[in-house]
């Protein structure tokens, strides 16, 4: 039965699709390996077939390290997972792993809250901070979407960040629960009412939505949770599945016929009835012997607090299956033993699954400090009395556990740090770039006189039409430049910390656009930020020895120039350190390896022409030319809104397009709809489709 995809573009050039032996992805080509590609490819394929268990592939900025990987992905023919180690980056690969793979199943998993307040104790004050929350409901439907594809497909890529190992539910109970109905299964109606509510879906005769569905009479709508724009309707006739069908849930439209489907659990933490009452069961067992315990340490507050608390939470297992916060009971629902590591999205993966490391340098680090900071605010809450020990083990993983999990690992970094170089059983070097461009060439000036000479070198790039980033060390530094050069004419904006990853998106889109010539920022301008505008970077204080002007750091820094013919950098320095220099030899060794090849192969250096789009925007159509003017004006109107009033804005379409379907007017619902879209977009990235199995 072949998959449909409804990402499929038909304006692709089918000779542009390329198949390998054995392999299910069919891979978007739009021109083939180059420069140090088709070497770094071979490498990395050969090193897995034979059994390598990590590789590193060392590409510079702009060597087309994601075009590198999706080969590798498809000549292997095995599932990937790509960790990226924030959502700026995820939201990038994911929007370039579907360009490549439009006919496979590219998903996305990221943690699926906008606004996240851990819930935490401060003894020193008395301060209980509730655990306070907005999920994101699209992006929660996005993992549900990838852990689905996991299990009824092969040709699957998921980009992740960080969040893939924190503790999700079992994946032998999550399969248990799937619900797989045909034509023809004899099943009542009765019965699919009761599996439906065990795997958390709501009934719901009024407001039909994700994860609801509703019954009338013989035919039971079903609105899928991992679906964002499609529902199923089951007609049962005479306890038999009489025909099922794929429907618009906001038209009502019938979409078409269809053999078979599988109904996915609403969450991630559903677990059959049986599980549930053995865990409750030994939820009371703990909570006895923690009572004990307080009450022979004179702790009395703590254990009237904790048996509140819990008691509570029990009732609602008892009744409903689950409770507010359930995942701190995790551990009771696996049945696993205190200190065992919790079932993440890894244990989804099947063993022979790829795994790349995307920025690999920062993403270890990551990982290693993702456990202690998680049980340091746990523990207060135990001690004082505001959840079980248990909830000790719903965690992420630690760093070695995570390592014993990996599959095969290909680390992919400008800068390998020393793990990577220590476990890696070989290298892949990516150092020329397809485009012919080089490393920019390096400068060193005086620090004395920096802020005067890159006022100089501003004017003169501005005069180009070109850009420029300027890194430097600390905020107020960043304040009073930022304040310093727009005092000067100069058009300038400051990125830092503070601003939120949609913003950041905005900010750097509107660099490109020219809207203003020049960013200037702290550490956010290292990793994956593709600028092909900017011709210059310059580094002030760059003889401060320290994190951010360590050899990596700089590196990369030096790298960001690297997309533009005319590309330099300047360091800014009244002497030069081990780090610079090893920085200035690294870079120019890649530069001569770089400038070689272009001579040997009669290669001219071109500028990077991408298209400048929101990165994150999911895929483009042919009809979207015609909607960008309304768009355009539409989005005028969402960029001032603040995340608050943006989910705001969201739910107040969600019930205006539902009162449009209500009232049988599906010409307006279906354009409130393309609204909530956009705003979607804006605030999540990627708009995607539904992936829908066993549809021909």
């Amino acid at each position: 039965m072949s998959e449909h995809h409804p990402d499929t573009r038909d304006d692709l050039d089918e000779s542009k699709f390329v198949t390998f032996d054995g392999s299910p992805f069919q891979l978007y080509q739009p021109y083939p390996p180059a420069g140090d590609q088709p070497t770094a490819i071979t490498t990395l394929v050969e090193g897995v077939e034979d059994g390598l268990s990590f590789q590193t592939l060392l590409g510079v900025t702009g060597s087309g390290k994601t075009f590198t990987m999706a080969n590798t992905i498809a000549q292997l023919g095995r599932p990937a997972i790509v960790f990226a180690p924030n959502k700026t980056l995820a939201a990038q690969l994911y929007s370039e792993f579907r360009e490549f793979f439009p006919r496979n199943a590219v998903e996305y998993f990221v943690s699926y809250y906008d606004y996240y307040q851990p819930e935490a104790y401060v003894p020193q004050r008395d301060l209980f901070i509730e655990k306070d929350s907005s999920i994101n409901e699209h992006i929660e439907q996005m993992r549900l979407s990838a852990t689905k594809s996991l299990m009824e497909r092969r040709d699957v890529v998921i980009v992740a960040t960080v969040s893939a190992i924190y503790g999700i539910g079992n994946p032998s109970e999550y399969h248990q629960m799937i619900l797989t109905l045909r034509m023809g299964d004899k099943i009542g109606q009765r019965e699919v009412i009761a599996r439906l509510i065990a795997m958390q879906y709501t009934r719901n005769e009024q407001d039909f939505q994700r994860g609801a569905f509703r019954v009338r009479g013989d035919t039971i709508d079903i609105f899928p949770a991992e679906h964002a724009e499609m529902a199923v309707r089951v007609e049962l006739f005479d306890d038999e599945v009489d025909s099922l069908h794929l429907f618009d849930p906001l038209t009502g439209r019938v979409r078409q016929k269809i053999p078979r489907f599988t109904v996915y659990p609403s969450s991630h933490y559903v677990t059959p009835r049986e599980t549930v009452m053995r865990a409750v069961e030994t939820i009371k067992e703990e909570l006895r012997e923690r009572l004990e315990f307080f009450h022979r340490e004179g702790k009395l507050v703590e254990a009237q607090r904790l048996e509140q608390r819990t008691r509570f939470d029990l009732e609602m297992l008892q009744e409903l299956g689950f409770c507010k916060g359930i995942e701190n009971y995790s551990r009771h629902f696996s049945g696993a033993a205190p200190g065992e590591p919790p079932p993440t999205l890894v244990d989804y993966l099947p063993s022979d699954a790829l795994m790349l490391l995307d920025e690999s340098h920062v993403l270890i680090g990551q990982l290693n400090g993702m456990y202690n900071g998680d049980r340091a605010r746990k523990e207060n809450l135990v001690d004082y009395g505001f959840r079980l020990p248990s909830a000790l083990d719903n965690r992420p993983l630690k760093f070695p556990e995570f390592e014993r999990k990996m599959r095969q690992v290909v680390f992919v970094s400008a800068t390998p740090a020393d793990y990577e170089q220590r476990v890696s059983g070989q290298t892949a070097e990516q150092v020329v770039r397809p485009t012919g461009l080089v490393d920019p060439a390096i400068e060193v000036r005086p620090a004395s006189t920096q802020v005067d000479d890159v006022l100089s070198e501003i004017t003169e790039r501005v005069k180009a039409g070109e850009r420029v980033l300027i890194t430097v060390l600390t905020k107020r530094m960043a304040e009073q430049l930022t304040e310093f050069l727009a005092d000067h004419g100069v058009k300038v904006r400051y990125l830092h910390s503070d601003i939120d990853t949609v913003e950041r998106v905005e900010i750097i889109r509107d660099l490109r656009l020219g809207t203003f010539d020049v960013l200037v920022g702290i550490n956010l301008l290292r990793e994956g930020l593709d600028i092909p505008e900017v011709s210059l970077v310059a580094i002030l204080d760059a003889d401060k020895e320290g994190f951010l002007r360590a050899e990596r750091s700089l590196i990369q820094t030096i790298g960001r120039a690297a997309r533009n013919v005319n590309g330099r950098a300047i360091l800014y320095a009244d002497r030069i350190t081990d780090s610079m220099r090893r920085a200035i030899d690294e870079t120019e060794r890649r530069r001569a390896k770089q400038i070689a090849f272009n001579e040997q192969m009669g290669i001219t250096p071109r500028g990077v022409v991408k298209r400048i789009k929101d990165i994150i925007d999911g895929v483009y159509n042919a009809d979207e030319a015609r909607a960008e003017l309304k768009e355009a004006q539409q989005r005028a109107k969402f960029e001032d809104m603040s995340e608050k009033q943006i989910a705001k804005e969201i739910k107040r379409l969600e019930k205006q397009m539902a009162d449009y379907a209500k009232n049988l007017e599906f010409e307006k619902a279906a354009q409130t709809r393309d609204q909530l879209a956009l705003l979607r977009e804006r605030v999540f990235g990627a708009n995607v489709g539904d992936h829908v199995s066993g549809v021909q």
